[in-house]
């Protein structure tokens, strides 16, 4: 079988690697790939927006299934149009992946199906959200509505941080069109973690669990990222819980989605606060996350082509999925200056020295010279028999890594009760 992967980052790069292990893979394209994964994908020069572009891919190289990475092509229904022209898709369609492109469509539909969340409510005008304030009491969060990198969420301490949001969001349009529209929504607390599941429009397999480390900073401070590594499986998620979390969320979303007229084949991701009330969701995104899925992966014991090409064609119960004993840590490699203004073009030396899996996520190469092409550079990831054992291995290899203004967290995975 061949297969095509639709995006170019580090996650992509992950997939690539998991759906190389395949004894039925023939051959694997990325569009448009990257240079750190064409040693597994070969790159086919495509605009990953562009539904016919992949198409016609499709169709010269006789592939097979197609799995799209990265939201935004979700969001501009490049499922669809792939679906329209016959060919098999993993990923789901844009009347579905508005979950994760318009927030607040997102809460109206956990309102609707039952799914237990923040309460919030949505707002357009500055002065009017500005008003609602006092009622979400002294802390709050404040979302764009729309898709913005994952840095369209801030954390609010206070009223004046929330009003600064709000002034930058409604009326600065910091995040243009995806800050036209902003969710107020009441803080929780709690520690959080990360499931995703397979989905095949009927039924769903739940993935190994996981915990993403936002903040830029050790000890959960400073600004919120796209993610600064990963750990699975996350800590706090006992079986009882996952239980519950199977029941009261990912049930009811299938449940809800097949009301809503929708079948969705493809990942679903819940990112949940674990409350003194029980497991609360978030958000939901609508692929694989990053870099949980960098983290996730190396524990999956299954064939990763035949689980995602049996959702996609709507028989995921034909394929058997498994995870590995043990634990898996990410630790991310960023530029000086992320995610604000990272820094790039700097050389990367040490690759070859570490012993861990690297995925590249914004890097450049040049003959057989790496350097920096983006704000998060690296995944470095590791697998143990434990937490520590993981941890350990995965930080030696970051540190065996160097480019000028490199910067991690050091603190990824370092407690089981972290609100990371």
């Amino acid at each position: 079988m061949n297969a095509l992967i639709v995006g170019s980052g580090g996650r992509e790069h992950a997939l690539a690697w998991a759906l190389r292990k395949s004894p039925r893979l023939e051959r694997l394209y990325a569009a448009p790939g990257s240079a750190g994964m064409s040693a597994l994908a070969e790159p086919a020069a495509c605009d990953p927006l562009d539904a016919e572009a992949l198409a016609g891919v499709c169709r010269e190289r006789k592939v097979s299934l197609v799995v799209i990475g990265p939201e935004a092509p979700l969001a501009l229904g490049v499922a669809d149009g792939l679906r329209e022209r016959g060919f098999s898709v993993f990923g789901p369609g844009r009347d579905a992946a508005r979950l994760e492109s318009s927030k607040a469509h997102a809460k109206d539909f956990m309102a609707r199906h039952g799914l237990p969340t923040a309460r919030s409510k949505v707002f357009t005008a500055f002065e009017e959200a500005r008003a609602a304030l006092p009622s979400f009491g002294d802390s709050v969060v404040v979302k764009a509505d729309g898709l913005a990198a994952g840095k369209g969420v801030r954390v609010c301490a206070s009223h004046s941080e929330a009003e600064a949001a709000l002034s930058d969001f409604l009326l600065e349009k910091v995040h243009g069109e995806a800050g036209r529209k902003v969710v107020l929504e009441e803080k929780l607390e709690g520690t959080e973690a990360t499931l995703m599941a397979i989905l095949d429009g009927k039924s769903c397999r739940l993935l190994p669990s996981s915990q993403d480390h936002k903040r830029l900073l050790e000890g959960d401070q400073g600004p919120n990222t796209g993610g600064m590594g990963a750990v699975s499986p996350a800590p706090a998620l006992t079986q009882a819980l996952l239980s519950r979390i199977r029941g009261e969320i990912f049930d009811r979303a299938l449940e809800g989605l097949r009301k809503d007229g929708l079948d969705y084949r493809g990942v679903l991701y819940a990112g949940l606060m674990l409350t003194r009330e029980g497991p609360k969701l978030l958000e939901f995104n609508v692929r694989f996350g990053d870099p949980e899925t960098q983290a996730v992966l190396p524990l999956l014991d299954a064939d990763l082509l035949e689980l995602l090409h049996s959702a996609a064609e709507g028989r995921l119960e034909d394929a058997p999925l498994r995870a590995y004993e043990g634990s898996s840590v990410c630790v991310v490699l960023a530029s000086e200056g992320y995610p604000d203004q990272p820094k790039t073009g700097r050389p990367i030396e040490g690759l070859d020295a570490a012993d861990a899996l690297v995925f590249h996520a914004g890097t450049k190469r040049a003959g057989k010279s790496w350097s920096t092409a983006g704000g998060r550079v690296l995944g470095v990831c590791a697998v143990g028999p434990d937490l520590g054992s993981a941890r350990r291995k995965a930080y030696e290899a970051a540190g065996r890594i160097h480019f000028e203004g490199m910067h991690f967290r050091k603190d990824i995975g370092a407690c089981a009760s972290c609100a990371c």
